[in-house]
């Protein structure tokens, strides 16, 4: 790779003074604080990396020659609150007014065999602390007060080439820490960089390392990922080097699909266009899914990982992939489990798998009144997800047909915002409660109660809102076949 041009490397440097000259007054102060106790501090990490790029950081890391307990008292005095949370890992936060920091004693971090947890490692040097930090634009830092550059691994040149290195051989760096695979697919995402020849043959090398580190940890970095700017490029890059195979083995799956004999699309390929037409259709900040949306994508991604299980080349030459949607619904549910992802995100997203090819029926034949009902009620506050997912999931080059599904969904969408008007879609019940069911029917609470419920409840869905009395006769002839 050709080395930066003069040129660049000037212009990110300018960039990163002007950044650096307007760090708040507190930084220097803190700075200060630290050297008046006989100890370094310095700016690390993102923030610094971040300067180069003009992006502005809210929260900002220090490292320090400072041991916890010793750091842990000059943030005390510094800030208006202060916690040591992190304080195995060496790391001590502190607020002051609207500034965030975390401070972390010079250190490395290496895996014991056997263990899930990286063992920590107290350092002397900055230089040191820098040297087993995860890639060189990373390495980089600024010595507080006095605003003093130290880059000793040329994190500016990568930052120019616009490429992921690492500090030391990157099989020793992913040796030292193997999340860092996951961040070097991660970083790649959020920054658009290229990876270092070092750093992919590593990653496809050691992929099955990943394996040691906690469940937790990954889940983060796959957050991070698939909510930066350059999602497709991160999951290509965990698909080529073997990562997915550990962290998302239903993406990799997907290849399994590729039919020699163009019996239909490649699904691989697909969902990955789904993905970017999804994250296309996200909104605003004020807008109904606001960019970005982690559940949108999450569904993107695994709304077709039931296919390779279900599919059938049938007799007369065609290939089916019948109730794939339910088996990916139960598959990214397994998967998003393991990956310890909270309950409420796997209900979503498993329910957006599943629903996902809800809307096909409706292009073949116009709704009842009563199915659009039931569209909505069953995607309930997923809805206007499924509403973008629905959309992605068109990716035929055929104008003609891309055309047809759009204008269908546009008509159900228009019929939605209008039985939306007329019956509060999104608050559909019987019209009659359980407690008004108990009294016209003179029964006590149980399970009779809620089969009337669900009767009177299909009854409002077919046909829309009867009124009390309405519903009370339908009820009551309910009842008596019932009996």
């Amino acid at each position: 790779m050709p080395s930066p041009t003069p040129d660049r490397r000037l212009d990110l440097q300018r960039r990163a003074l002007a950044s650096l000259d307007a760090l708040p007054t507190a930084v220097r102060e803190l700075g200060e604080a630290f050297a008046g106790a006989g100890h370094e501090l310095a700016l690390v990490g993102g923030p610094v990396r971040d300067a180069f790029l003009e992006v502005v950081s809210h929260d900002l890391d220090f490292a320090t020659s400072a041991r916890p307990d010793e750091t842990a008292a000059v943030l005390e005095r510094w800030g208006d609150t202060s916690w040591d949370i992190g304080k195995e890992f060496g790391t001590i936060g502190a607020r002051r007014s609207d500034l965030i920091v975390e401070v972390t004693t010079y250190r490395s971090e290496a895996y014991e065999i056997g263990s899930r947890k990286p063992a920590v490692e107290y350092g002397d040097t900055l230089e040191g602390d820098l040297s087993r930090r995860d890639f060189t634009v990373n390495a980089m830092a600024v010595r507080v007060p006095e605003l003093t550059f130290v880059d000793p691994h040329d994190g500016v040149g990568a930052l120019a080439e616009r490429v992921l290195r690492t500090p030391v051989s990157a099989t020793r760096s992913f040796d030292d820490d193997p999340l860092r695979i996951m961040r070097a697919a991660r970083f790649a995402a959020q920054l658009g960089f290229a990876l270092d020849p070092d750093v992919t043959a590593a990653m496809t090398d050691m992929a099955q390392r990943l394996n040691i580190v906690s469940a937790e940890r990954v889940r983060s970095e796959l957050e991070r990922l698939l909510i930066s700017p350059q999602t497709r490029r991160g999951l290509e890059i965990m698909v080529f080097t073997g990562v997915a195979d550990v962290v998302l083995p239903e993406l990799s799956r997907l290849r399994e699909t590729v039919d020699e004999h163009k019996r239909h699309k490649d699904v691989y390929e697909h969902t990955l266009t789904v993905l970017d037409q999804a994250i296309a259709l996200e909104t605003g900040p004020d807008g109904p899914v606001p960019a970005p949306d982690l559940v949108l994508r999450l569904a993107a991604v695994m709304h077709d990982v039931g296919k390779p299980a279900t599919r059938k080349f049938e007799p007369a030459g065609g290939v089916s992939f019948h109730h794939h949607e339910i088996v990916g619904a139960k598959l990214t549910a397994k998967r998003l489990k393991a990956l310890r992802f909270d309950k409420h995100t796997i209900k979503d997203v498993s329910r957006l798998v599943e629903l996902h090819l809800r809307f096909h029926g409706y292009g073949e034949g116009r709704w009842t009144d009563s199915a659009v009902r039931r569209y909505v009620t069953d995607a309930g506050p997923l809805l206007e997800r499924l509403h973008r997912l629905t959309r992605a999931d068109c990716t035929t080059r055929n104008r003609r047909k891309a055309a047809r599904l759009s204008a269908a969904y546009n008509d159900l969408e228009s019929r939605i915002a209008r039985l939306r008007e007329e019956e509060e879609l999104a608050a559909i019940r019987p019209d009659l409660d359980g407690r008004q069911i108990m009294e016209i029917l003179d029964i006590p609470a149980g399970p009779v109660v809620g089969e009337a419920y669900r009767f009177l409840l299909d009854l409002r869905m077919d046909r829309g809102p009867l009124g009390e009395d309405a519903a009370r006769e339908a009820l009551l002839a309910w009842w008596s076949a019932r009996e």
